[in-house]
């Protein structure tokens, strides 16, 4: 699963082996216990990435063999790629511009897309 964490510094991903349903519901008891709300949604969410990576090829070409893939590249312009995710939002609220996205496709989609990101340097660090 790709976790997509939106901060007010900017996007930072993560893979894990969590059950997604088990991560929601461990954040819907924690949310419980400190008495604060929580949205839960499906959804969509995005992460450009540089239209120069060779590796691209190689995520459009996995993708074409993951039938039914929750994923889809778009060219932006000559520079950027929008990856589309499908999956569910967490957040505060319903309007909340942070929060947490989390995405489930098959392994080899979840590594190369993880790989692009690192790649592309568009990741924050955890101590910024």
């Amino acid at each position: 699963m790709l976790k997509l964490n939106y901060t007010d510094v900017g996007l930072y991903m993560e893979r894990t082996m969590t059950n997604p349903e088990l991560l929601i519901a461990h954040r819907v008891l924690l949310a419980m216990r400190l008495g604060r709300s929580l949205h839960i949604e499906p959804g969509c969410a995005s992460l450009l990435l540089p239209a120069d990576m060779p590796e691209l090829k190689v995520l459009k070409m996995a993708l074409h063999q993951d039938y039914g893939s929750a994923v889809t590249p778009i060219a932006v312009d000559e520079e950027f790629v929008e990856v589309g995710l499908s999956g569910s939002w967490i957040a505060e609220d319903k309007d909340a511009h942070e929060g947490m996205f989390l995405a489930v496709m098959s392994d080899r989609t979840e590594f190369l897309i993880y790989k692009l990101w690192q790649m592309s340097g568009a990741h924050i660090s955890s101590s910024a």
